[in-house]
């Protein structure tokens, strides 16, 4: 195995939070899958959980090579409880497929106001 590439991203989670506020449907339809939404909606703050997959998806498409015009962020599902993992659909498991990628490791952590993720694409050597 060999490391093809690695992502880091942090989220404002006011930001967030300002965005469930304003349009919170068009937020979550656009950025999670019903997985993801399902999870986080069983915590009294949601909004850290969905700022923690929200940076997780951003980290996963920079250790991809690649950006959100061109994977689309429900493309990418961050698993809830414990160790999370990653699930790709569409462009995401195109793209996946076709570098050869063999894991994505992914790690979450949630703040006060901020959460981060950090990913690494693994390939065979």
């Amino acid at each position: 195995m060999s490391i093809y590439g690695i992502g880091v991203d942090q989220v404002d989670l006011k930001r967030v939070k300002r965005l469930l506020n304003k349009s919170e449907d068009k937020f979550l339809k656009r950025c999670f899958t019903e997985q993801e939404i399902k999870y986080a909606k069983r915590f009294s703050d949601p909004s850290k959980r969905l700022g923690a997959r929200f940076a997780a998806k951003e980290a996963v498409m920079k250790s991809l090579g690649k950006g959100w015009r061109e994977i689309s962020w429900k493309d990418i599902e961050v698993t809830g409880g414990g160790k999370p993992t990653i699930n790709t659909f569409g462009r995401a498991s195109a793209t996946v497929k076709e570098k050869n990628i063999t894991n994505i490791h992914i790690s979450l952590s949630h703040e006060n106001e901020n959460a981060i993720a950090f990913a690494i694409s693994e390939k065979d050597s």
